[in-house]
C-alpha cells in the first residue's frame, strides 16, 4: 500500500485528506489497548512501542515526501526529461561490458591456475594468475555494481514516464466513461486487480521486494504500521494503473479507486479487530491481512489482496489465519534508524552483486525472490 500524493495531479488525493482519521483511529486503538492492559490483559505485538511507532511515523512522512523530491533528483537522467539521460545509458553499457569482461579474465586466471602444478608455482606463474584473478574480481564487483544500478534507474524512470495515466489516457481505445458512479466502480475494481498483482510481484523479485519490505519490516502489527510506508517507488516498475485509462476510465476517476483502495487497507493493520464474520469471504479483513504479514512459514507470500481478498481465493495465495502470526521480516534488521529502514535491502543486494561471479547469478539476486538470496547465499557459504 502507498499512502502518498502524487504531485503535478489536480485530484484531491483522499489520503492524504483522511491523515486526521488515521491519527484518530490510532488514538482509540490505543486507548482500547491501554483498557484490555488495565483489566489484566498480556501484552502483544499489536501493542504500540514508542520507538517502533515512531519509526513507523518518520516513514509514513517520508513516504508523503518521495513522490516530490525523487521525481526531481532523478529527472536529469529521465529519458526525454533530463540532459543526463543518454549519458546514464553510456555508462550502464560501458559498465555491463567491462564486467563482462572482467568475469572471463577472472574465470581464464583461474583456470590456468588450476592447470598449473608444483613446478610451475615455484616459478611464480600460479602467483601470476592469481593476481590477475583478485583484480579482475575486484574490477567485476566494482563494475556489476555500476551497471546494475544505472541500467535500474533508466529503466525505472523511463517506465514511469512512459505508462503514467495521462498518457495511456490519451491513448484510450474507447470512449470516456465519465465519473459518474459507474466508473468509480469500474476503477475501484480494476484498481483492485491491478493491485493485487503488483503486490504479489513485490513479493517475488527482489528489485521490488526492495521497495516494499519496508513496510514489512515492523514487528509490531497495529494501525501505526500502515503508515510505514517505501520511498524508493520511483526504483520499481509494476503493472501501470494508468491501463485503466485505455478502457475508457479517466485519469480522475483512477486517482479516487487509488484514494479509496489504499484508505480501506489502513483500518486492516490491526489486531483490535478479530473477524469479520461473512464478509471475509470476499473483503480482505485484519484478519486475513495479519497473515500477509506474518513470517510464519504457511503464511509467507499469502493474502495479497486491497479490498477483495477474492483474487487470492483465485489465484491460489489464499491462506486463512488459524496460528498465532509472528510478524516482521524472516530475518529481522533489529532497527528504528529510518535511513537504515528504508536502505538496509538495497545494501544487502549491492553486496550480493559485488559477490557474483557472473551476470546469470548478479540478475538472479536483482530479478529472483528475497528468499532465492538468501538460500543461494547459504549454500555459496
Amino acid at each position: 500500500m502507498k499512502f502518498a500524493s502524487k504531485p503535478g495531479s489536480d485530484a484531491i488525493d483522499l489520503t492524504v485528506v483522511a491523515v486526521p482519521g488515521y491519527f484518530a483511529a490510532m488514538g482509540l486503538e490505543y486507548w482500547l489497548q491501554r483498557r484490555r492492559q488495565a483489566g489484566g490483559g498480556r501484552p502483544t505485538a499489536g501493542d504500540y512501542e514508542t520507538r517502533d511507532t515512531l519509526g513507523s511515523l518518520a516513514m509514513g512522512n517520508l513516504s508523503l515526501l518521495a513522490p516530490f523530491v525523487m521525481p526531481r533528483l532523478l529527472r536529469p537522467v529521465t529519458r526525454g526529461k533530463g540532459r543526463f539521460a543518454k549519458a546514464l545509458v553510456v555508462v550502464a553499457a560501458g559498465a555491463a561490458v567491462v564486467t563482462t569482461v572482467a568475469d572471463v579474465l577472472a574465470r581464464r586466471a583461474e583456470r590456468r591456475a588450476g592447470s598449473y602444478g608444483r613446478l610451475a608455482d615455484e616459478a611464480g606463474t600460479i602467483g601470476a594468475a592469481s593476481a590477475t584473478k583478485s583484480t579482475a574480481r575486484k574490477v567485476a564487483s566494482v563494475g556489476g555494481v555500476a551497471a546494475v544500478a544505472a541500467g535500474g534507474i533508466a529503466v525505472t524512470t523511463a517506465w514511469d514516464t512512459a505508462m503514467t495515466p495521462e498518457r495511456l489516457w490519451e491513448r484510450r481505445l474507447v470512449g470516456s466513461l465519465g465519473n459518474g458512479t459507474a466508473a468509480v466502480a469500474a476503477a475501484v475494481v480494476g484498481w483492485d486487480f491491478l493491485y493485487y498483482w503488483n503486490h504479489r510481484f513485490m513479493h517475488t523479485s527482489r528489485y521490488m521486494w526492495a521497495v516494499h519490505e519496508v513496510h514489512h519490516s515492523s514487528q509490531r502489527y497495529n494501525l501505526s504500521t500502515a503508515l510505514r510506508q517505501p520511498v524508493a517507488d520511483a526504483l520499481g516498475t509494476s503493472i501501470p494503473y494508468g491501463l485503466l485509462c485505455l478502457f475508457g476510465i479517466p485519469p480522475s476517476a483512477v486517482a479516487t479507486a487509488r484514494g479509496i483502495n489504499l484508505i480501506y487497507q489502513f483500518w486492516i493493520h490491526t489486531e483490535a479487530i478479530d473477524r469479520i464474520g461473512r464478509a471475509e469471504a470476499t473483503l480482505n479483513s485484519p484478519s486475513h491481512h495479519r497473515v500477509h504479514h506474518g513470517t510464519n512459514r504457511q503464511y509467507l507470500d499469502r493474502n495479497h489482496g486491497g479490498i477483495l481478498i477474492v483474487w487470492d481465493r483465485m489465484f491460489g495465495t489464499f491462506e486463512p489465519e488459524d496460528e498465532h502470526v509472528v510478524y516482521g521480516l524472516t530475518t529481522n534488521i533489529d532497527t528504528f534508524n529510518p535511513a537504515r529502514i528504508a536502505t538496509h535491502e538495497y545494501r544487502d543486494m549491492a553486496r550480493d552483486i559485488a559477490s557474483s561471479t557472473g551476470w546469470t547469478e548478479r540478475l538472479s539476486y536483482v530479478f529472483r525472490g528475497p528468499g532465492w538470496a538468501m538460500r543461494h547465499r547459504q549454500l555459496a557459504a
